[in-house]
């Protein structure tokens, strides 16, 4: 097992239900498997390397979670990862390598998961699942196959802690939509409207954001320039 495919997630729905005494916010939420995927290859060595359409720029150093989740199942690798899932777009892409790396490793112990990401747990079962507490209490959902366009902004990146930091000093707000965070993530990142606009305009579908952001997407195929159409897939 050599290669692995790394496939993005997508938070579908997402309702924030309450903060820890520690800070760390609790949700309820849907996220689904996509079609879109990175693809880890692993060899002998201790190097990481990354390339792809959307590798550019990307870290390869120990604070990447390819190397976190290597230390973390205690293992050591050669690891190339060629990049598809946009970066820093709320699709799950440096998680979904992350599993990736503790599925080679044979680690798959939710609680390994979760101190490196709050998405990783989902990434490491994949298919369908309602998510809660922090991202480690996962219930399966039956599979549904489904498409979706998505469109990440190619200037905007919504930080995660920032996006919930507005949450709560917005007051805790519960969206009209199915995603508590999309108010935070506009106050954050107020670009985020025009492409939200745009979407809407080219699809005649109303944009959800997708988790904290900074993707945008809409059900069905609509494909266009600046949107990738993508499939749900079933779980490992």
């Amino acid at each position: 097992m050599n290669r692995l495919d790394a496939p993005a997630k997508l938070t579908r729905t997402l309702r924030v239900t309450g903060v820890r005494a520690d800070g760390y916010h609790l949700i309820d939420a849907e996220m689904v498997s996509l079609d879109l995927s990175d693809e880890l290859t692993f060899g002998d060595g201790h190097d990481l390397t990354i390339d792809g359409p959307e590798g550019g720029g990307l870290s390869v150093g120990p604070d990447n979670l390819v190397a976190k989740a290597l230390r973390a199942a205690g293992k050591t690798a050669s690891v190339h990862v060629h990049k598809r899932i946009p970066a820093g777009g709320g699709l799950g892409g440096g998680s979904a390598d992350a599993a990736a790396v503790l599925r080679w490793a044979g680690a798959i112990d939710v609680d390994i998961a979760v101190r490196l990401g709050a998405d990783v747990p989902f990434c490491l079962q994949g298919g369908r699942a309602r998510v809660r507490g922090i991202g480690e209490d996962l219930d399966p959902l039956p599979f549904e196959e489904r498409s979706f366009t998505v469109s990440t902004p190619p200037d905007i990146r919504c930080d995660t802690a920032a996006v919930y930091r507005a949450w709560d000093d917005l007051g805790g707000p519960t969206a009209d939509g199915p995603n508590d965070l999309e108010p935070a993530a506009l106050v954050v990142a107020p670009d985020l409207a025009r492409f939200r606009d745009d979407l809407g305009d080219a699809t005649g579908e109303t944009p959800v954001l997708a988790g904290s952001g900074s993707t945008w997407f809409v059900p069905g195929v609509h494909p266009g320039p600046g949107r990738i159409v993508v499939q749900t897939v079933p779980r490992y």
